[in-house]
């Protein structure tokens, strides 16, 4: 009993390392991609080639007036950025970060229905959105809130779609089966080449591609940012917000890009896994150390990209946004989910 209670607290602290590590790292990170592409200089006055900066940016909002507007909704105003935080970090926990050491699992909570666990608290996000515009008592905020609802409840939809996906390929809801199912298959065996069904390849490729995209428009990141588009709504949703509550929503929408790149790894790109290196023969400390490299690698990689997307493409016009969900994104991945279901049925046994 003491040693499981032992290896949760490490468990958490390996989890909480990697959200409160990756969120300020993310932060420098965008402003030095950003200048790389824009062919300029990123922050290089605070600390050795600007590394400190988001202690700076962190001291400066802490000390800086917390305003609460006369007539917002004060309990509600509150509650948004914490809504919008507080989820994302707990859908971390049903990740497997890593192979397993003997008999313990990298992994905080081994829920057997954790992927529907991890979306469940996901998807309250949108509440925290939603609460902030309308407890601001601004129609600037209110409008923000309305139009990232519409947004995330829009794309929400496809991404269902692709777990639905997975679970077809796998069998499974349990992230320790779906990332065991691809372990033992090989890098091929991965979700995104088909699971192991080679007749699955195309679906496993246009799954992975809606998933990511819809997961971008998710997070709110450019081109989909559309619930602050400083041009048409002055800030949107976080207008009226300052000092750490304003803080808890940029650092929200890092940690659910976190753990959005860690649950693409944990379905798709085969978890903790290294491709031609049997790390599931090696429960030992060097084998999970090797696991837990390959995770963050496929993760960062994952987040540069999201920075790299932000900085190059232009954002959709709102109706663009709308109509690329419904009318593009909803039909491929509809029809996607019935094509695995007949190619499973042509293979004469499980689709994984």
């Amino acid at each position: 009993m003491i040693w499981e209670l032992l290896w949760l607290c490490f468990t958490m602290f390996m989890a909480i390392s990697i959200i409160m590590g990756i969120a300020p790292m993310l932060i420098i990170a965008e402003r030095r991609v950003s200048a790389w592409i824009q062919g300029r200089k990123g922050p290089n006055r605070v600390g050795p080639q600007g590394l400190m900066q988001p202690l700076a940016d962190i001291t400066k909002l802490i000390f800086k007036e917390e305003i609460i507007p006369e007539n917002a909704d004060k309990y509600l105003f509150i509650a948004g950025p914490l809504l919008v935080f507080c989820p994302p970090a707990l859908g971390f926990a049903v990740i497997p970060f890593g192979n397993a050491i003997g008999e313990y699992k990298l992994q905080v909570a081994n829920l057997p229905i954790g992927i529907l666990f991890a979306w469940a608290v996901l998807s309250v996000g949108v509440y925290g959105i939603t609460l902030g515009g309308w407890a601001s008592n601004n129609k600037y905020s209110l409008l923000g809130s309305l139009r990232a609802s519409a947004q995330l409840i829009s794309y929400e939809l496809s991404l269902g779609l692709g777990i639905l996906l997975i679970v077809m390929m796998t069998e499974s809801i349990d992230p320790q089966q779906i990332v065991w199912n691809q372990v033992h298959q090989g890098f091929f065996g991965w979700n995104i080449f088909g699971g192991g069904n080679p007749l699955a390849l195309p679906c496993g490729i246009v799954g992975f591609t809606m998933f990511f995209i819809c997961a971008l428009a998710e997070n709110n990141r450019v081109p989909f940012d559309l619930a602050e588009c400083e041009a048409e709504l002055v800030g949107g949703y976080h207008t009226e917000y300052s000092s750490m509550k304003f803080a808890m929503f940029l650092l929200g929408e890092y940690v659910a890009m976190i753990t959005m790149c860690g649950l693409i790894v944990t379905l798709f790109l085969g978890g903790w896994d290294i491709p031609f290196i049997h790390l599931e023969e090696q429960p030992t400390v060097f084998g999970a150390i090797l696991s837990f490299g390959a995770f963050m690698t496929k993760m960062l990689v994952l987040l540069f990209s999201y920075l790299w997307i932000r900085w190059t493409l232009p954002r959709f016009r709102y109706d663009q946004l709308m109509g690329l969900g419904w009318k593009v994104f909803l039909p491929i991945s509809l029809t996607n989910v019935v094509v695995l279901a007949i190619v499973g049925i042509l293979w004469k046994g499980p689709i994984g």
